[in-house]
């Protein structure tokens, strides 16, 4: 069944690699269908890898290999809550070690471009912390942070 709402990622050629990466690792992810073009089209030719149906910690996507013509940016990005610091290595690792990049805040880029927020539930349920000086203590501890550091938030929250 085609879902109501799928996210459309552009790639240049590598739609089915990372598709492949993301259902590695992320849970709940997977490749549901590889579709190839019937035709030639101005970036490919018929039988090329031209759409990948897959779900990414549950969220329906497609890949389009569209050719060089976009490219992502950080004004889309996947947020992926973890639970503790083990989960949030083993996926900022996973990213950063396969050509990724690192950024500030908790964010890093896979190696196609995709901006992906590796977020402690922690740091998430500060924001709504009633008590708004803890909230604004462990917020400016990850202002100083690439990739977050639960027991660094855990400290500075407590103060």
């Amino acid at each position: 069944m085609i879902p109501k709402n799928t996210i459309c990622l552009w790639y240049e050629r590598d739609a089915l690699e990372a598709a492949n990466f993301y259902s590695r690792t992320f849970p709940d992810s997977q490749v549901r269908a590889v579709h190839h073009a019937p035709g030639d089209y101005p970036d490919g030719k018929q039988g090329d890898v031209l759409l990948v149906e897959f779900t990414v910690a549950g969220i329906p996507c497609v890949g389009l290999n569209g050719g060089p013509h976009f490219k992502h940016n950080e004004s889309f990005s996947f947020q992926i809550a973890t639970e503790d610091q083990e989960e949030t290595d083993r996926l900022w690792n996973a990213i950063v070690g396969n050509g990724g990049q690192e950024s500030d805040c908790g964010w890093c880029k896979d190696r196609w471009g995709i901006s992906w927020q590796i977020t402690p539930r922690i740091l998430l349920a500060s924001f709504t912390d009633p008590d708004r000086a803890a909230a604004k203590r462990m917020f400016d501890a990850m202002m100083t942070m690439r990739k977050l550091d639960v027991a660094a938030l855990e400290k500075a929250r407590a103060g």
